[in-house]
């Protein structure tokens, strides 16, 4: 993909599929994982599918597309796309948040499964996904400087 005066030029790229605003074309993929604080299972069909919701719910307030959801009994996958402009970790410390009261609140029984009403555990993982390995882009900003007379190598 090259920007000529403005424009987006495919090379090889299929750009039906990059989001884009009025200054750029993106692709950004995020692969996140909560847990359930000390691992406890509370998840099942019917929760996943709660708290799936609570996700597509607050996901647009902050730019962002659910793609995926998967649940094991103690943490669940999620795969969403987002903006540049996004500020990530404020959506899911407001997610988790939300998740927390309304499920601990629409399915007493889960309570009884927390250690002191803490639902997800404080942290997360959260890794970009999609586009070309790394590998890929180290060579080709590497390639870059072939015959580039102000390419510096780091």
């Amino acid at each position: 993909m090259v920007m000529i005066r403005g424009n987006v030029m495919n090379k090889g790229y299929d750009l039906s599929a990059y989001d884009r605003n009025q200054h750029s074309v993106y692709l950004l993929y995020y692969h996140l994982i909560l847990v359930v604080k000390y691992r406890r299972k509370v998840f099942d069909d019917i929760v996943s599918d709660r708290a799936r919701e609570i996700f597509s719910y607050i996901c647009p307030r902050y730019g962002i597309t659910l793609e995926e959801w998967n649940y094991d009994a103690d943490h669940v996958h999620v795969m969403f796309r987002a903006k540049p402009a996004t500020e990530i970790s404020r959506f899911i410390n407001a997610y988790k948040s939300a998740s927390s009261r309304l499920l601990k609140k629409e399915f007493p029984e889960i309570r009884s499964k927390l250690w002191k009403e803490y639902f997800w555990s404080k942290s997360f993982c959260l890794m970009t996904a999609g586009g070309a390995p790394v590998e890929m882009i180290r060579a080709y900003i590497e390639s870059q400087r072939e015959g580039g007379r102000y390419g510096k190598r780091v």
